[in-house]
């Protein structure tokens, strides 16, 4: 049995490979009832994906996936339910993109001091919305031939230490949950396993995260094995968090760092009976 929910998808507004169009219609074929757009401190596709999920007749979530440094790591707050046109939202989600813009930049010069030109400008070919990422500048390197694949090149230039690993700046926790909830939406920390956090860092993550009004966490995600589903369902129980769960999917090609599709629209299993959804409190017609 798979739900027919997917809260956590993404388009060419950032790092997807599909427009927000190409997205919903995807979702909608593959037996999506519910469907979050999600994309990277971005908002833009919003519009065209709520018109699209209207001709397909299933449901759009607005919502959005802000990068937050927390004690160092990087971890992703997804918004849902979220009024896209709230000042203090925009106004958060563009010093973001400005950083990103400016990190962009580095990259660029980055690789270019080991004789990689042309990095800025070929990431961008393949951005082409208004979100420059390292997985645009790991295609560039595939496509140039400087490695085989997505793992290798972020293995071998784009990781911590490599010649163009810039080190984020992102929001603060508490600043990313306020806009969220500012703009109407419930805060939910984004595949919690894939931070590599040991077990008392995680929960530390969690015990912020629940003091500035974080509502839940994704139980199930396309990035998670079933045992670790099975544990984070019982962590949502504990933290007495709401349970959600997406699919994070990017598009049919491989995965950041990887060199595997993304998990697909539509096969994503249930929550399990013991965690509650976070969509429990939306309107009948939503949920």
């Amino acid at each position: 049995m798979h739900s027919r929910y997917d809260l956590h998808s993404h388009s060419l507004c950032s790092d997807g490979t599909l427009t927000p169009t190409e997205l919903v219609e995807r979702a909608g074929a593959a037996g999506i009832h519910m469907l979050a757009l999600t994309d990277h401190d971005a908002t833009d596709g919003l519009a065209e994906a709520r018109a699209a999920a209207a001709r397909t007749g299933i449901g759009l979530v607005a919502g959005v996936e802000i990068s937050v440094t927390w004690g160092g790591p990087t971890v992703h707050i997804v918004g849902l339910n979220i009024d896209p046109d709230n000042l203090a939202l925009q106004q958060g989600l563009a010093g973001l993109r400005e950083f990103r813009n400016w990190r962009a930049e580095e990259i660029d010069r980055r690789l270019a001091k080991h004789r990689i030109t042309g990095a800025l400008a070929g990431a961008r070919r393949y951005a082409k919305g208004a979100i420059v990422s390292r997985t645009h500048f790991a295609r560039f390197l595939v496509e140039r031939g400087y490695v085989r694949g997505m793992s290798q090149a972020f293995r071998q230039f784009l990781s911590r230490g490599q010649a163009g690993y810039v080190p984020g700046r992102w929001a603060t926790l508490e600043h990313a949950v306020a806009w969220i909830r500012a703009a109407g939406g419930q805060a939910v920390i984004a595949h919690p396993a894939r931070y590599r956090l040991s077990s008392g860092k995680l929960k530390r993550l969690f015990d912020e995260f629940r003091s500035v009004g974080g509502e839940a966490i994704e139980v199930i995600s396309g990035s998670h094995d079933p045992q670790t589903n099975a544990h984070l369902a019982r962590l949502a129980g504990e933290f007495d968090f709401l349970g959600s769960l997406g699919s994070d999917y990017h598009g049919p090609e491989p995965v950041s760092g990887q060199d595997r599709p993304w998990a697909e629209l539509g096969r994503l299993p249930p929550l399990p009976d013991e965690c509650t959804p976070v969509w429990r409190s939306w309107p009948a017609q939503a949920a």
